[in-house]
């Protein structure tokens, strides 16, 4: 009985982050199927960074909006506890 040869499991390549944005890069430019076929990848692996790509801007750009609304609800609240400290301070005597 012959031993059949077992094949060899394919090792997941791991890009940088670096890469990643080189290559989309490289799509925007040359489109992406082209850009795919010169990196030796699948066109939707491009996709698949790019969507990755938008959706963490998307999430920084909502993080420095909530970030920018909390300051400023921040300065209200300082402004109007000092009001309020200044209309007990000189308000009408009891």
């Amino acid at each position: 009985m012959a031993k059949q040869a077992t094949p060899m499991k394919k090792t997941r390549a791991r890009y940088s982050d670096a890469y990643r944005e080189e290559a989309l890069a490289l799509a925007d430019r040359v489109g992406t199927a082209a850009a795919a076929r010169e990196l030796g990848l699948q066109p939707s692996q491009l996709y698949q960074w790019r969507a990755k790509a938008q959706q963490k801007k998307n999430t920084s750009e909502r993080e420095q909006s909530l970030a920018d609304e909390n300051a400023r609800l921040k300065r209200q609240l300082a402004e109007m506890s000092e009001e309020l400290a200044i209309t007990k301070m000189y308000g009408p005597p009891l």
